[in-house]
């Protein structure tokens, strides 16, 4: 990791409140941590764990209550710092009567892209394998192609880094494993990605760290190398990963803890 983390979060806190009630329900408190240049951080925890108020916060959707964020040295809501960023969220929107084609040509345009329009839109659909529906109207995509969609546009520009929240959600194992090589040869050419992602599998054969995250706490940050030879309980089943051992392990100490 060099000394000058791609992204950084420090003591970052966040409420939200509902329904207009006075109450606040805590979303993230005291995190931290940075990711290093052309690192694989993933981001795990159960649902309302904070996984995706961290992306948001990270990508200026919405601001922390409290600590700071930094990305590539630069606030998030700095505009230097908007086409350096590849975003995929967990449930892409994209127009439904447009061609994937027709996205590509927005954000050839969005991010002020100086290559040939053309060649870069025939690489892109050919790496999420959607060359063969360039013409098609996005809803005669199932959810699964529409999720591959998505990532073309993300990674249309050539961004340094790849925000992705559950970027194998609605995908076939097949659709998983391409998601799976395109985040390898991203790694490959240098590029910083951070994601989340509820398949763990997955999770611990592609990345370098892995954070775990329970009610908006930054529980620990491993390695797939720390997690070799970890031992499983005689409780789960034979094919329990250690990955999984691990974090269902943290996340029960941490309810004992607080009982």
């Amino acid at each position: 990791m060099t000394d000058s983390p791609v992204i950084s979060f420090a003591g970052v806190a966040k409420s939200f409140r509902h329904d207009f009630s006075r109450k606040s329900v805590t979303a993230l408190s005291n995190l931290s941590f940075v990711v290093g240049r052309g690192e694989v951080f993933g981001i795990i925890g159960s649902n309302g764990a904070g996984k995706s108020t961290t992306l948001k916060i990270l990508l200026g959707f919405i601001k922390a209550d409290g600590g700071a964020v930094t990305i590539f040295g630069r606030p998030p809501c700095d505009a230097s710092v908007h086409q350096r960023i590849g975003y995929l969220p967990e449930n892409p929107s994209l127009y439904e009567n447009l061609t994937i084609t027709d996205h590509l040509r927005f954000a050839a345009r969005a991010t002020n892209f100086s290559g040939s329009v053309i060649t870069r839109i025939t690489e892109v659909l050919a790496l999420v394998g959607l060359d063969h529906v360039a013409t098609l109207p996005i809803r005669r995509f199932s959810k699964g192609m529409t999720q591959r969609a998505a990532l073309a546009y993300a990674l249309f520009h050539r961004p340094d880094l790849l925000v992705l929240d559950e970027p194998m959600s609605g995908l076939d194992p097949l659709g998983r494993q391409l998601v799976v090589d395109i985040i390898r040869e991203c790694h490959a050419r240098g590029n910083t990605i951070i994601f989340c992602s509820h398949i763990l599998t997955d999770v611990e054969r592609i990345c370098d760290r892995i954070a775990i995250m329970n009610h908006g706490e930054l529980q620990a940050v491993v390695t797939p190398e720390e997690l070799r030879g970890y031992p499983i309980p005689p409780a789960m089943p034979e094919n329990t990963s250690p990955l999984e051992a691990f974090f269902l392990n943290t996340l029960k100490g941490k309810e004992g803890g607080q009982a």
